[in-house]
């Protein structure tokens, strides 16, 4: 049985895409810092040596800028190769953003994220999750099955958030933490939304993806779809996005340390009972 990891998403593609997209901050972009903003205000912590891995980085390099609670800030790109190349034991906060639902290797770029952490320092991530365009996907292969009687994959599988909490804990983080934020983002029609992912560059990334030219039939009967049965009263269509965050930090002696089974002091119905009393 082999071992190799499957080459699922075409990096070079999705990369490729990437960089041509960086001029294209829009309110995706600027709702995803704004959130980074607010969980890092909550945290108290100082972080000397801080990496960003992102291809757009600008936006969350001003937000951990402003926070106070950041020294040097390194920009990292995305690789196009599983290996990130990052120095061991070097940094006190590594925030990885809207690349890990394009790896391959997920669980081998969370290992050398945590790997690149000092004690008790901390990860930070948000990637798109499981029902991230949900309708166009439903929509193409609507699209592709009326037109060619089958349907390939148009929209990549993503990641959810009891997955992620395993793999942050295989990748020797500890106190791991993933929550989804659902957006439902609103479109003049279902072809504004398709040129809106086509200029973040969140094209299909797939390696197996449909190749060959989408003919002009195969567009109009997925904007049909979509628009038929994803619109609201006043012609606009919704998508919706999910956002997986995570946050773990590199385990640390002076870190809390979860009870064992059995070590409570007080029995939990002895608890409720004394609150009946006071009620």
């Amino acid at each position: 049985m082999s071992d190799a990891i499957p080459n699922l998403f075409d990096r070079q593609v999705y990369l490729a895409r990437q960089q041509k997209a960086s001029a294209a901050q829009g309110p995706l972009l600027a709702h995803l810092a704004e959130d980074l903003a607010e969980r890092l205000s909550v945290i108290n912590h100082q972080f000397a040596s801080v990496l960003v891995i992102a291809a757009q980085a600008g936006p969350f390099e001003k937000v951990l800028a402003a926070s106070g609670k950041c020294g040097s800030i390194l920009k990292c790109l995305p690789a196009e190769a599983d290996d990130l190349a990052l120095p061991g034991l070097a940094y006190d906060l590594v925030v990885n953003l809207l690349d890990l639902q394009c790896v391959n290797d997920v669980p081998g770029a969370l290992a050398q994220c945590a790997r690149a952490l000092k004690p008790d320092g901390l990860f930070m991530s948000c990637c798109f999750a499981a029902e991230t365009l949900q309708e166009l996907r439903q929509s193409w292969l609507a699209a592709e099955s009326a037109s060619l009687g089958g349907a390939s994959l148009r929209v990549a599988p993503m990641i959810g958030v009891r997955e992620m909490g395993g793999l942050l804990q295989r990748a020797g983080l500890a106190l791991p933490v993933a929550d989804a934020d659902h957006l439902t983002l609103r479109y003049a029609d279902a072809l504004a939304l398709l040129r809106d992912v086509k200029a973040h560059g969140f094209a299909n990334p797939l390696t197996d993806r449909r190749k060959a030219f989408t003919s002009r039939r195969m567009l109009a009967l997925a904007l049909q779809d979509y628009q038929q049965n994803y619109s609201d009263h006043d012609g606009r269509v919704r998508a919706t996005v999910d956002l997986l965050w995570m946050l773990a930090w590199k385990p640390h002696a002076n870190q809390p340390k979860p009870m064992k089974p059995g070590s409570a002091t007080a029995r939990l119905a002895d608890v409720l009972k004394a609150l009946d009393d006071e009620g």
